[in-house]
């Protein structure tokens, strides 16, 4: 027996330095990060620009790997699954959050199947609809949409999109229900628009160039980018901020050190002056070094799960 335990203990020993060693190495080869979502959108604009600066930093290249379906979950799942060794990422947005109550049945336990980077930015929304819709601003809107609500759709990316959430919420705020048509992505949602809900990130050039009308954004603050177009609050829809905030991710088992090589890296990535201004022209700011941490990271999950769940469940739309 005395043999045995010690046979264990210098494994373990092995081990335990074997896992130390790769740790203070990493990374030694490419990096896949994945983006549950499809090339070209809000999400994977951010991913690829801040897997650009990473990969600099961390020297050693990240790969963006559009792995779309199912709101998200498909690429999630896959990052849940994946070898933890820091090769595989995950770049999400709130939709991890609300995918933990919108499908019922999930291939991955939410909250405990990944290790946490950090938050990346939070981006506002906008209040859009169509250029030539009669309301001029958010109080007519929502009082066209009342005395309309038979008529007048809600454009979405499909449930589960930020577009989807934003729609659910403002349906909630203003306690009327619309029919919402899901689209196959922003951009034919965009297309076809009539009013909606979308990311700033996916609305700017369109809201510049007139191609669309916008109402307000739902930050507590206006946008640099737009200093004549009021938040929701100030436009009288009280209480209504939607922000879709961005987070990276780990398979669980991920070592601590190597978590913290990247969760640093994505601190500096974040500081990067052409990240910084490419942000700014999409709307949005990068997170601060406090909410690029781990903790700020879970500690948002666990408090937008919270949030989420019974408006997802009063409005009864589910994705399975």
């Amino acid at each position: 027996m005395k043999i045995l335990n010690a046979l264990l203990s210098a494994a373990a020993a092995v081990s335990l330095f074997a896992v130390s060693a790769s740790a203070q190495t990493y990374p030694e080869r490419t990096i896949t990060m994945v983006v549950p979502f499809s090339a070209g959108g809000p999400t994977d604009t951010v991913a690829r620009l801040v897997a650009e600066s990473m990969s600099k930093d961390l020297g050693q290249q990240i790969i963006v790997e559009n792995v779309g379906g199912a709101g998200g979950t498909l690429g999630a799942g896959r990052v849940a699954q994946a070898e933890p060794d820091g090769y595989t990422l995950l770049l999400h947005h709130i939709g991890m959050a609300t995918s933990a109550t919108l499908y019922r049945k999930l291939a991955y336990d939410t909250l405990n199947a990944f290790e946490y980077v950090g938050l990346v930015t939070e981006v506002p929304m906008t209040i859009v609809a169509r250029k030539d819709f009669e309301p001029t601003d958010l109080k007519s809107l929502i009082e066209h949409v009342k005395a309309n609500k038979d008529t007048v759709t809600v454009a979405n990316a499909g449930i589960g999109a930020a577009s989807h959430l934003c729609g659910m919420m403002f349906m909630s705020a203003i306690e009327t229900p619309l029919t919402t048509v899901p689209y196959k992505g922003t951009g034919p949602a965009m297309t076809d628009l009539l009013g909606g809900c979308d990311q700033t990130t996916n609305t700017t050039k369109q809201i510049q160039g007139g191609t669309i009308k916008a109402y307000a954004v739902t930050s507590p603050e206006r946008l640099k980018i737009f200093p004549d177009l009021p938040t929701a609050e100030e436009a009288g829809l009280s209480g209504f901020q939607v922000g879709i905030w961005h987070g990276v991710y780990s398979p669980k088992g991920t070592p601590a050190e190597v978590t913290d090589r990247l969760s640093k890296s994505l601190q500096k990535a974040l500081k990067d002056e052409n990240v910084v201004a490419r942000f700014g022209e999409l709307g949005t700011e990068p997170s601060s070094d406090a909410d690029a941490t781990p903790a700020a990271l879970k500690a948002k999950l666990e408090s937008e799960i919270a949030r989420w769940k019974p408006v997802i469940e009063a409005a009864g739309q589910y994705a399975d």
